[in-house]
């Protein structure tokens, strides 16, 4: 799917219209498997409801507590799998849609996306 909105988190996940493995769901957050990886694990962990970026978060001291449960259960799971894991949220022109998520990743990056890595 060659999805070309600003938020496909609203639009196109949380709605389940688009299928993705879920990894782990609370009533305000949802973690899953990328649909195209940049490496070859990778996780997306997001609030089920809209917030633009990381920077709107001081503003959701609860939203952030549960973000970070989640994000750490989550890499406590990749470092078990793989032995490491990164943590990476994007803002401004780096941030592809903007709705506050946080990838989670392990491995060198798949270079078969040049549309991600061949970017100015």
């Amino acid at each position: 799917m060659d999805y070309q909105g600003n938020d496909i988190y609203c639009d196109m996940i949380i709605p389940g219209k688009m299928t993705v493995e879920v990894i782990k769901e609370t009533d305000t957050v949802i973690a899953f498997y990328h649909t195209q990886p940049f490496w070859p694990v990778h996780a997306v962990v997001t609030p089920k409801r809209h917030v633009a970026s990381v920077l709107s978060l001081v503003d959701e001291p609860e939203l952030t507590q549960e973000l970070l449960a989640v994000i750490k259960e989550v890499s406590e799971m990749i470092v078990g799998q793989t032995g490491a894991c990164r943590v990476v949220t994007n803002l401004g022109e780096y941030q592809d849609s903007k709705h506050v998520h946080f990838h989670l990743s392990s491995g060198e990056p798949l270079l078969n996306r040049p549309e991600v890595y061949n970017r100015k």
